[in-house]
C-alpha cells in the first residue's frame, strides 16, 4: 500500500430537479387546477473522518466525485425524490483546501467529524406554487439551479504527540523501533526512511504516546532538497519535537555542524515551528570513547546555545531510551492537564498550529511557482508528494 499524503479531486454536488407544469384532470371535475408537483433537492457532498483509513491513495485512482442529482416533479402534487448525499471518507488529520482560491475548508482530525464542501442545488417549483385568486392557472414553473462545483486539495498529516527530527542516519527510526512496536526500515545508508512512520509507546497500561518519524532533512532542504520538504509539513500536529543527533557521524560533518544545520532548514520553513518545544537527544553514544563523550556532549550543546532538555541515548542498544520515554509521559500529562484547567491555552495552541500550516503552506506553494518559473521541466506538481514510494506504512500498537 503507497503512503500517499496529498491528493487533487474535483466534487460536484447534486443538481435540484425541476419543477412539474400539470393540471388536474379527472372524470366529473371540472377545472381541476393546477397540481404540479416541486422537484427534489440535489445531493450534497460530505468529507468524513475515517480512523480506518491511513493515506489519501485511492483519491489517485478516483478524481472525480459527484452526488445525485434531484428528480423532477410529477403531476398530482408529486415532490421529485431529493438526490443522496455523497458521502467521502478521508484519513483522520486530513485538511481540505480549494486549490483556486487557498481557502482552508476544515480540518478532520476526530474520527466521525463531516464537513460540507459543496452544496446541492435547489428544487425547481412546480405550477401549483403560483397559484393564487388572479392566477388560476398558472403556466409558471422554475428549474432546479446546479449544484456546486470544486477543485479541492486534501491533505494529510499524521496525528501524533512526538515528532522526530534529524540528519538522515541520525537513528530516527532506530529510536522508534527500540521504543514501540513499530518496524520502520533500517539500514547503514542514508534515505532510508521514505515516509512518515508511527509508533504508538507503551510507557505503563493506559499511559502511552504516538511519536511520528519524518524522513531525514538535508541542507537546502527548505528549499526543496532530500525529501524532508514533502514531510516537514506533519510536524504541525505534534506537541513535542526530539532533535535526534548522530553523535558518531558517517560523513565529515561534525556533530556541532549537523544540528546547527536542522535548526537552519527548521527556521527557513516555519519560524513558528522552531518556537515549539524541542528537545535535544544525543545518540550512538556507544559508539563514542567514553573520555570523549562530554566533550563531543557538551560541543553541540554549545553550538546551538542550548537551554533547554537534554538527552544523552544509544538507541540500539535502547540506553537511555527508557528515561527519555517517561520524561516525554510526564510533559505531555503535565500539559494536558494544563490545557484541563486553562481553556486559552487550548485556543493558543490551536493557532499556533494553523500557523504553522500556513507557513509549511507557503513554503511549498513557493517552491511550486519556483519551478514552473524557471521552467524546470523535470519538475511535476507531484515532486512535493510522495507517490513514487510504494512503502507500507504500518500504526503498530
Amino acid at each position: 500500500m503507497k503512503f500517499v499524503d496529498e491528493a487533487s479531486i474535483v466534487v460536484e454536488a447534486g443538481k435540484g430537479g425541476n419543477g412539474c407544469m400539470s393540471f388536474r384532470r379527472e372524470k366529473f371535475i371540472e377545472k381541476g387546477g393546477p397540481d404540479g408537483g416541486d422537484g427534489g433537492h440535489g445531493g450534497s457532498v460530505w468529507m468524513e473522518a475515517d480512523e480506518n483509513l491511513n493515506t489519501l491513495v485511492d483519491f489517485r485512482f478516483v478524481r472525480q466525485y459527484r452526488a445525485e442529482s434531484g428528480q423532477p416533479g410529477q403531476g398530482k402534487d408529486c415532490t421529485g425524490k431529493a438526490g443522496e448525499d455523497l458521502v467521502i471518507k478521508v484519513p483522520v488529520g486530513t485538511s481540505i483546501i480549494d486549490e483556486d482560491t487557498e481557502e482552508v475548508l476544515g480540518d478532520l482530525t476526530v474520527g466521525g467529524q463531516r464537513i460540507k464542501v459543496v452544496q446541492g442545488g435547489f428544487r425547481g417549483l412546480g405550477n401549483a406554487r403560483f397559484k393564487s385568486s388572479v392566477n388560476q392557472a398558472p403556466r409558471q414553473t422554475t428549474k432546479g439551479t446546479p449544484g456546486e462545483s470544486r477543485n479541492l486539495r486534501l491533505e494529510l498529516k499524521v496525528l501524533a504527540d512526538v515528532g522526530l527530527l534529524g540528519l538522515p542516519n541520525a537513528g530516527k527510526s532506530t529510536f522508534i523501533r527500540s521504543i514501540s512496536s513499530a518496524k520502520p526500515k533500517v539500514a547503514d545508508y542514508p534515505f532510508t526512511t521514505l515516509v512518515p512512520n508511527l509508533g504508538v509507546v507503551r510507557v505503563q497500561q493506559h499511559r502511552s504516546f504516538v511519536v511520528a518519524d519524518i524522513p531525514g532533512l538535508i541542507e537546502g532542504a527548505a528549499e526543496g532538497a532530500g525529501l524532508g520538504i514533502r514531510f516537514l509539513k506533519h510536524l504541525a500536529r505534534t506537541r513535542l519535537l526530539l532533535h535526534i543527533v548522530d553523535m558518531a557521524p558517517w560523513d565529515e560533518l561534525t556533530p556541532p555542524e549537523a544540528a546547527e544545520v536542522i535548526v537552519s532548514e527548521l527556521g527557513k520553513f516555519s519560524q513558528t515551528l522552531v518556537g515549539r518545544e524541542r528537545w535535544l537527544v544525543l545518540n550512538k553514544l556507544d559508539m563514542v570513547p567514553d573520555d570523549e563523550r562530554d566533550e563531543r556532549c557538551q560541543a553541540v550543546i554549545d553550538a546551538l546555545d542550548w537551554q533547554g532538555p537534554v538527552f544523552r541515548i544509544s538507541a540500539i542498544n535502547a540506553d537511555g531510551t527508557q528515561a527519555l520515554c517517561h520524561a516525554i509521559m510526564e510533559w505531555i500529562e503535565e500539559q494536558a492537564e494544563a490545557e484541563e484547567q486553562n481553556p486559552e491555552l487550548v485556543a493558543a495552541r490551536e493557532q499556533e498550529r494553523l500557523q504553522v500550516e500556513r507557513e509549511a503552506r507557503q513554503r511549498i506553494d513557493a517552491l511550486r511557482r519556483a519551478h514552473k518559473e524557471a521552467g524546470d521541466s523535470d519538475f511535476d506538481d507531484d515532486d512535493f508528494d510522495d507517490d513514487d514510494y510504494d512503502i507500507e506504512v504500518e500504526y503498530v500498537r
